[in-house]
């Protein structure tokens, strides 16, 4: 048993006998390097540990938090937890998670190694993400930013119900944001690499796209309105998908703030169309073997075969909802758990981009949104965002366009999926990427 679950079940094992008693505890040590014009511009390495506690008491819950672990400040958490329950409104839903007879995946997510890597050799990595980027094309006139992070995590969750559970992982990834230029125009391009360890890391390979997604957008217009196919690239697709699962909670359904409550079974998308929540997915950058209830995670089928199967559930919505968490509680030490899509995935298809585009007589690449999370209504599911990337013509990228805007809604998007792509890529965000091609969506431009 580590430190921190010796912390955790210490505090639950405190529960009086008409109480329940929820401890959640964690330690981050992370590092991040931002370099620019081949120096470093900024270097930050943090240590940063907490715990939250969750008392119940006669349905009425009262929570209190630590940026410490000191024990005198354990013993505090606990004692302001409980007086604040005393404030509470009586919930009958309201309670801490007890096993649920899944066992806890064993997965390949700790890199020791991370931990005694030298920051000399992180910083060199960002300055050679940042070198390769400049040298990747002759049009690249700067790095807006080259930066390398990583992150090693440790979480333990301990409840007077019986739950006593922990899990380490470790992540880093480059980000480099390159600077194009031709014929008086500017455009901005970004790239990412990500892994478990440094080892994992692929300069050349972030420069060259970061390099390439500027260059190409190079003399962008307007293009003319009107109604045709486009093709998301993985990372706005990625950010589409964070967007659907934030409404495929069991949260917002309780809240009154999906578009889908009251859909379950029913055909939301193409029949080939498969979304998946799974945090057992190592490739993933989210990955964890445990939610921040302590559950064992598993995978969350969402739409399978086109129908909507379900939500994601903590303990509390679980029991509103009249079902069994999904493992999805998501927190921090000073919060309550809430819920959240944690690993998202649509199951990729068997063509690739190229062969995707080659289909497509007439329509849009997009490479790139702006206000993707202010332009859509996730009660109604109106969408509208600004957007950048090439125009398709005769099943070929052709010019470059700008300052247009694409509109539908959430649910026709689903509706109107023609294919998903074989190109899934798994991006420092919690859904990961893939080329997603949707008919009939309207292009607003000049």
């Amino acid at each position: 048993m580590s430190e921190l679950l010796d912390i955790a079940t210490a505090l639950a094992d405190r529960a009086g006998p008409d109480e329940e008693v929820e401890a959640f505890v964690v330690r981050h040590r992370g590092t991040e390097v931002r370099a620019y014009d081949g120096a470093v511009e900024s270097l930050t390495v943090s240590d940063s540990a907490g715990v939250g506690v969750r008392v119940v008491a006669g349905g009425r819950q009262g929570f209190s938090y630590a940026g410490t672990l000191e024990a005198g400040a354990l013993d505090e958490v606990l004692a302001e937890a409980r007086d604040n329950a005393r404030f509470g409104t009586v919930d009958p839903d309201a309670g801490v998670a007890a096993p649920d007879g899944v066992p806890v995946p064993a997965l390949d997510l700790f890199r020791p190694s991370l931990s005694s890597v030298p920051t000399d050799d992180k910083v060199e990595l960002a300055l050679a993400l940042e070198k390769a980027t400049r040298a990747a094309d002759g049009r690249i006139i700067g790095v807006e930013s080259a930066e390398y992070s990583d992150v090693v995590g440790e979480m333990a969750v301990a409840t007077s119900a019986g739950v006593a559970a922990e899990a380490r992982e470790t992540a880093c990834y480059l980000a480099s944001y390159a600077l194009a230029s031709a014929d008086d125009d500017t455009q901005t391009g970004f790239g990412f690499s990500v892994g478990r360890e440094p080892a994992d890391l692929d300069p050349e390979a972030a420069a060259a796209d970061a390099a390439h997604r500027a260059t190409r957008l190079l003399g962008a217009r307007k293009a003319p309105s009107g109604r045709l196919t486009v093709v998301l690239d993985p990372f706005v697709t990625a950010q589409l998908l964070g967007i659907i699962g934030s409404t495929l909670s069991g949260e917002a359904v309780l809240k009154g703030r999906s578009l889908f409550a009251d859909r379950v079974g029913e055909e939301v998308a193409p029949p080939w169309v498969r979304l998946v929540d799974d945090p057992t997915d190592t490739r993933a950058f989210t990955a964890g073997a445990i939610d921040a209830e302590g559950l064992a995670s598993r995978p969350v089928p969402l739409l399978a075969d086109g129908v909507l199967r379900g939500f994601l559930h903590n303990t509390y919505t679980a029991r509103r909802a009249g079902t069994s968490s999904t493992a999805s509680a998501v927190r921090g030490y000073s919060s309550p758990p809430g819920v959240g899509a944690r690993a998202l995935r649509l199951e990729p298809g068997d063509r690739s981009p190229e062969e995707l585009i080659a289909d497509i007589d007439d329509g849009f690449l997009v490479q790139h949104v702006a206000g993707l999370h202010s332009g859509v209504n996730p009660v109604s599911g109106d969408f509208s965002t600004g957007a950048e990337g090439l125009r398709i013509r005769r099943g070929e990228t052709a010019e470059p366009v700008r300052e247009v805007t694409i509109a539908s809604t959430l649910q026709r998007l689903l509706l109107d999926i023609r294919a998903v792509g074989s190109d899934l890529e798994f991006l420092p965000l919690s859904a990961a990427g893939v080329s997603l091609v949707i008919d009939d969506v309207t292009l607003s431009g000049a």
